[in-house]
């Protein structure tokens, strides 16, 4: 298979620099750099977003009738690529990534017309309600109960674990709506408004000091029988359909960021070969992902390789961490909050790329648990490629 990019590849490519070059102002550029996990600041996410939709680039794997771009997974691939290489501002994208596909393929037309324009606009923000405090990798145990009540469905029972939802606007929720049957059997899909009466947010501040992931509750929270995706009942095949998307992507750009800032501060032969270890390694992940996004190209799917590929970039992604924090030597101690804005004054201690490396270690030690645990990821790899 050849994995070199085509000379419309490359024109891609230069286009992509080119819109880079031009939209990421200074501030946009400090914001980028100094983000110290996969959220990134959420009003500068919006920022960015807005920026990019205004260029019609805002949904790269949305088709073009639903506001997307059309473009093919190589060029996907590329603009995630280019824009990680460039510092560009995260934005945190549950709806575009994640419920977005979700509402085109199981939602109704009125629900495709409410939210998915003002999903990739950034209008409206998206959190997840799956994880419940006992119902973590074994989601299909899930408690939180939907019971009928005219028209609408009256919600009790809690999610945690659930990020940015002192920002979002909506969530998707997984709610058992039948208790009779198997688990995965009695599960359905609602969208809930975060402002429903009987619904409230509990902070759960993180190892890092952020406040990125809470505990949601909802006591007699009624939300309408109109908001559901799908049957009820078959909310679980609505789940598996997310998660494909949820647990797929490109992730080799993380650690290759991480690396590049400890670069200069790798000053010993064992932090030099742990280095070069990582950068080889993930260049092995990156020839993996160009082959899945080959593939998808010409029709294919990525299947259990949307698992290996989650396995790998969170793991490549932690060790990258571990390196920058080591390359930051004592100053990896010191808790610098205020010189994590662009809009502060202070003075970083220590190498100005490195002051966010402690911070991206501690907020990296979850990615091999969210969007479902790396042994969860195994378990899969063993039943649907080896069959075991």
């Amino acid at each position: 298979m050849d994995l070199s990019l085509t000379p419309e590849d490359i024109a891609f490519r230069d286009e992509v620099r080119a819109f880079l070059d031009e939209k990421l102002t200074p501030d946009l550029r400090a914001w980028g750099q100094l983000t110290r996990s996969f959220v990134g600041d959420v009003e500068i996410g919006k920022r960015w977003q807005k920026i990019v939709h205004a260029k019609g680039w805002g949904a790269p794997a949305w088709p073009v009738e639903h506001g997307g771009t059309g473009w093919t997974a190589m060029q996907r691939y590329i603009f995630e690529r280019e824009s990680a290489a460039a510092r560009a501002p995260k934005f945190f994208n549950m709806g575009i990534r994640m419920v977005g596909p979700v509402i085109m393929k199981f939602g109704t037309p009125a629900q495709k017309a409410q939210f998915l324009p003002a999903t990739v606009g950034a209008e409206i923000m998206w959190c997840q309600g799956y994880s419940e405090p006992g119902s973590g990798s074994d989601l299909a145990s899930l408690q939180t109960r939907a019971e009928r009540d005219g028209d609408h469905y009256v919600i009790n029972g809690s999610k945690i674990w659930t990020t940015l939802a002192h920002y979002a606007d909506w969530m998707f929720c997984l709610v058992r709506t039948n208790r009779d049957v198997k688990q995965q059997d009695g599960i359905s899909f609602v969208l809930i408004d975060m402002k429903t009466p009987g619904l409230s947010i509990r902070p759960i501040i993180t190892l890092a000091g952020d406040h990125e992931v809470n505990q949601v509750f909802f006591d007699n929270v009624r939300v309408p029988i109109a908001n559901r995706v799908g049957e009820e009942n078959k909310g679980w095949t609505v789940a598996k359909y997310l998660l494909e998307f949820e647990r797929g992507g490109i992730y080799s750009p993380n650690p290759a960021e991480i690396l590049e800032m400890a670069d200069e501060a790798c000053d010993t032969p064992a932090l030099t070969a742990r280095t070069a270890q990582t950068r080889i390694a993930n260049m092995a992940l990156e020839y993996t992902e160009k082959r899945v996004f080959s593939s998808l190209t010409t029709g294919g799917s990525t299947g259990a390789l949307s698992s290996l590929l989650k396995i790998r970039g969170t793991e490549l992604t932690q060790a990258a961490s571990e390196i920058a924090m080591d390359a930051n030597d004592l100053y990896a101690l010191v808790d610098q909050p205020d010189a994590l804005t662009p809009v502060s004054n202070a003075v970083p201690l220590g190498q100005a790329e490195l002051v966010t490396a402690t911070y991206r270690h501690l907020n990296n030690r979850a990615a091999s648990i969210y969007g479902g645990s790396n042994e969860i990821q195994r378990n899969i790899i063993a039943k649907a490629v080896l069959g075991l």
